[in-house]
């Protein structure tokens, strides 16, 4: 076993391969994708020596089970859950060798979504219009993985860290989103504005990649009927018919027809894809509000 590649064992509840993404393709309506937890994948890449923008694989609530088929230097984070290595217990949140046929278990999440793991070299699948992201919502880059994938590696570019002085954020109790309001915030009831930015909503069981969904109070119209379709931008908060806002994330569609009440600072958007069902969220005002501007 000398070839430089990964054996999926076990694939987990949903497990993709994921970089920073494809940025500025959304004029085709390609999202952007990537790790949901950017600076989580940033710091696993950083442990094991790999470049910023190599490949990781990002599980989800249950982990997942790889086997490589070369000696690697691995590296979990994200999420903190328990790691083995061949049935023994290894670091967290460091890097650790892991043997050429031997088991790489990343347990269940204890707390938080979403784990990361990093091998040294990145996962090398083709990429798509520069990237390796598996984007849900168009099809794009890698499908989910599945038991028996075997994923290529590629060439380790650097020593892995022995130390890394920068910690890793805990999940969230509390989700708390700084957001600036607008570009249609006009579309609500001055009381829906305020209870938008005042009560708290509790994160949905119906959230993903595409789109953090959340249970709270509905918020009221001050106009009828819906927007012609029009571009959305990551962290954009929709409020579609049901009155409960909708953070985009990575996956999020390029349009949308429903109206933004306000957008969230991309430094909060990490969190959310650590916040699990049922906690709550606040969104805070921070900004003057964002005027939406036709163009003739």
């Amino acid at each position: 076993m000398t070839d430089r590649a990964l054996v999926v064992v076990r694939a987990g509840a949903l497990t993709t391969v994921q970089d920073r993404g494809r940025p500025g393709y959304a004029h085709l309506g390609v999202p952007r994708s990537g790790a949901l937890d950017g600076p989580a994948a940033a710091l696993v890449n950083r442990l094991v020596g790999n470049a910023p923008d190599a490949a990781v694989l990002e599980t989800t609530l249950n982990g997942c089970a790889v086997r490589p088929r070369s000696t690697v230097v691995a590296a979990v984070g994200g999420a903190p859950c328990p790691v083995t290595v061949g049935g023994r217990p290894a670091a967290w949140g460091a890097p650790v060798v892991v043997p050429a046929g031997e088991l790489l278990e990343v347990g269940a999440a204890r707390s938080g979504v979403r784990g990361y793991v990093a091998v040294s070299g990145g996962i090398a699948v083709e990429p798509v219009l520069g990237s390796r992201a598996t984007d849900l919502l168009s099809g794009l880059g890698p499908a989910p993985l599945a038991d028996g994938d075997v994923l290529p590696l590629g060439t380790p570019v650097g020593p892995h860290a022995r130390v890394d002085v920068v910690p890793q954020p805990s999940p969230p109790a509390e989700l708390v989103l700084r957001v600036t309001l607008g570009p249609r915030a006009g579309w609500f009831t001055p009381a829906a504005v305020r209870a938008f930015t005042s009560r708290a909503y509790r994160v949905s069981s119906a959230s993903n990649r595409i789109g953090l969904r959340t249970e709270g109070p509905a918020l009221e119209r001050a106009r009828p009927g819906e927007l012609p379709s029009e571009g959305m931008v990551l962290g954009a908060v929709q409020v579609p018919p049901d009155g409960r806002p909708v953070v985009f994330l990575a996956d999020h569609p390029t349009t949308g027809g429903y109206p933004v009440i306000a957008v969230v600072r991309a430094a909060d958007l990490p969190a959310a894809a650590q916040a699990v069902p049922g906690i709550p969220v606040r969104f805070v005002a921070v900004r003057r509000r964002i005027t939406a501007v036709r163009l003739s």
